[in-house]
């Protein structure tokens, strides 16, 4: 549950009256309706900045007015309000809210998305640009280049611009990729391709691999369209491709999902002939692929192997690509590659859907990849900066955490995978720190794993902030095994 209020700690009211007002004013106006769970009294307390003793009060006058009760085990539920007494007929949103297909994301989840909107909180596991590393004046400059014509204020075609179909396949043609943008759908994000893709390409049951760790399973996404992921040990398809054989034929999954190029949340990356045995893994066993390659463009010292898809000869991958990782998340621009049925399927999903990416997204993202010269000199401008970021947090990890985890040295991306030497329970790590206004991701996130993996971001925060946080989940980690 979101709250973004904060009491005035100027005003003559007193600070629980505030609080409990602004919680009556939504459980009287129906946003919170009947059923809803109250946040735990410690959680408020730290959430406002009050003593818990503070909610205590609040939270008895609240009980007193008949508004909310406190259930043994599970906390303090909203149990009446106004809509109740006008209607006796209100209906039930918490049932709806429940009995909906597509599942919630998971707890972990939800407290992350709502915590990095936090200018408190130091974002050790954010997985974007800072706001320093946006190409703010250049896009300035791809806005004042634009002529605006009234098709950047409609509608575009079902795959997308075609002039940004077009500037995709000159773009991809740099890693060996060679199609034509009919081949090509625009997307708004990678994320939604892989929401059209396991809705519009599975039948109900259908099974997936997907390897362990991994980003996807972080996500509702599959769940949702119930598919099944089924789980393949990452050192598995990096060392010996051939164990996919075994999946096709003892779990008949139907696709692979990988990300072989700065894998996240790990940060591996395939070689060249570990992709080639893939690749051919798949194509004999008539296992078709789904390339996740949306950081390709953050190496550092070397470009990374060339994708599968330049490799593939005969329509056995899908690949996805986006701006949001090295231009920007808030463009929402990416595209999906593959074979023409594939993709007019998943365009008439897409107009059913949304009508289209945004068309003045797409007409900035045609500027930006057609204009060789701004994106190959912001590319490396981002590129530098990460880094040095990199250097930085490789730095206090040895420092602080040096005895207490290992980790490897990134060659591209975002993230440190980092392994703790001793188990410890992540999900108090993870509070604790959040408590301190830290916020890491847990490993237990990405399925597959236990107690002993988290992955850090150098992408998000620097200096004083970027120190603080690493000393403070050393602290806590230092507690917990005292």
């Amino acid at each position: 549950m979101k709250l973004d209020w904060k009491p005035d700690r100027s005003s003559h009211v007193p600070i629980y009256l505030q609080i409990k007002e602004e919680l009556k004013r939504r459980i009287e106006g129906g946003e919170w309706t009947v059923g809803t769970l109250l946040p735990s009294q410690r959680e408020l307390a730290n959430l406002l900045g009050v003593n818990r003793s503070t909610i205590v009060q609040v939270y008895e006058e609240l009980m007193a007015d008949g508004l909310v009760e406190s259930v043994q085990g599970k906390g303090t539920k909203v149990v009446n309000n106004t809509w109740n007494v006008i209607a006796a007929t209100s209906p039930d949103w918490q049932q709806y809210v429940s009995g909906g297909v597509f599942q919630p994301n998971k707890t972990y989840v939800q407290k992350i998305n709502e915590a990095e909107f936090s200018e408190e909180v130091v974002r050790l596991g954010t997985g974007e640009l800072a706001k320093g590393l946006l190409p703010v004046k250049q896009t300035e400059e791809v806005l004042a280049s634009l002529s605006l014509e009234a098709s950047h204020l409609s509608y575009e075609e079902a795959k997308g611009s075609l002039a940004l179909r077009e500037a995709v396949c000159e773009f991809v043609s740099k890693y060996g990729i060679h199609v034509s943008p009919s081949s090509v759908l625009i997307v708004s994000g990678a994320l939604q391709a892989l929401s059209l893709m396991t809705n519009g390409l599975f039948q109900a049951g259908a099974r997936v691999a997907v390897e362990s760790p991994s980003y996807l399973m972080s996500l509702r996404i599959l769940t949702s369209a119930n598919i099944r992921g089924v789980q393949v040990p990452l050192a598995d398809v990096q060392h010996k491709p051939n164990v996919l054989r075994q999946y096709k034929r003892q779990q008949d999954v139907q696709m692979f999902y990988t990300i072989p190029t700065f894998h996240n949340p790990t940060n591996v990356t395939y070689s060249t002939a570990v992709r080639k045995e893939l690749l051919h893994v798949c194509q004999a066993i008539q296992l078709p692929i789904i390339e996740d390659d949306v950081y390709r463009e953050l190496w550092f010292d070397a470009a990374p192997p060339p994708p599968l898809k330049s490799l593939d000869q005969t329509g056995n991958v899908l690949y996805l690509g986006s701006m949001s990782k090295i231009i920007s998340p808030g463009l929402r621009v990416g595209w999906v590659i593959g074979p023409e049925p594939v993709i007019h399927r998943l365009a008439d999903m897409k107009m059913q859907t949304d009508y289209g990416a945004s068309s003045i997204s797409q007409a900035i993202a045609q500027r930006w990849l057609t204009n060789n010269d701004w994106f190959t000199s912001h590319a490396q401008f981002v590129r530098d900066k990460l880094k040095n970021q990199r250097n930085a947090m490789l730095q206090l990890l040895q420092e602080h955490m040096g005895e207490l985890a290992e980790w490897n040295r990134p060659s591209g991306s975002f993230y440190i995978w980092c392994k703790l030497k001793h188990p410890v329970d992540m999900n108090r790590v993870f509070h604790r720190c959040l408590k301190d206004n830290v916020l890491i991701h847990p490993g237990t996130i990405y399925e597959g794993l236990k107690h002993s993996y988290i992955r850090l971001s150098y992408s998000y925060e620097t200096g004083e902030r970027l120190e603080y946080g690493i000393k403070a989940l050393a602290r806590v980690i230092h507690e917990m095994l005292a």
